[in-house]
């Protein structure tokens, strides 16, 4: 909640509000995690031209995940030049954000922001890509070119690489075991979500944790 207005932010959502409303949150259960950074002024943001007041989904968590951690963890070690270091890694933040927005500002496709959210909201679920094209309200083929011109890759491919991105944040900022998040995530088994991440990130999810 910020100033008089509440937003509801799922999994996968960036929100930006200037530092002078006063602002607060809370969870509807235990089940989340999130980031709340703090920092002014916004005049890097506008210059990148991210929207604020309104909840972004991005397809980006798992470097966004990253990039927080970095910054917690340079806050709380406090190296020599940490203060430099944290402008820099909040900068970089907000730039891959703005490159995701520009990339989807090309060929944005408005039509299919629902679908995006949907995606991004049921990771975890099983959801036919038919079920998908019955929601756009276009044609399966009409749907297949515009979400390639918009995401650069098929709807398969898209839920993937978001299953696989969830799947690193994970690894990376939770004790899951490499079972559990395969069945979190409904890979078929955890030997297949193995394959699929090693193909995809060049080493095995328990190799990937180890060198943390």
């Amino acid at each position: 909640m910020y100033g008089d207005t509440s937003e509801f932010m799922e999994a996968g959502t960036w929100l930006l509000v200037s530092g002078d409303v006063p602002c607060s949150y809370r969870c509807l259960d235990d089940d989340w995690k999130f980031y709340f950074l703090h920092f002014d002024p916004l005049d890097v943001a506008d210059q990148l031209g991210l929207a604020a007041w309104r909840p972004i989904s991005t397809g980006r968590m798992s470097g966004a995940v990253r990039l927080c951690e970095r910054l917690i963890d340079s806050l709380i070690l406090q190296p020599a030049g940490y203060g430099m270091a944290v402008h820099l890694t909040a900068q970089e933040l907000l730039h891959l954000f703005a490159q995701e927005r520009a990339a989807y500002g090309r060929s944005r496709h408005p039509e299919l922001d629902n679908i995006l959210y949907r995606m991004h909201k049921q990771i975890g679920a099983s959801v036919p890509v038919d079920e998908y094209v019955r929601l756009s309200g276009l044609s399966r083929t009409a749907f297949y070119v515009r979400f390639r011109e918009r995401t650069g890759m098929s709807p398969t491919q898209y839920v993937q690489e978001l299953k696989l991105a969830s799947a690193k944040a994970t690894l990376e900022t939770t004790n899951a075991t490499v079972k559990e998040i395969a069945a979190s995530l409904r890979f078929y088994d955890e030997f297949h979500f193995s394959r699929l991440f090693k193909r995809r990130y060049g080493v095995a999810p328990s190799a990937y944790r180890r060198g943390l």
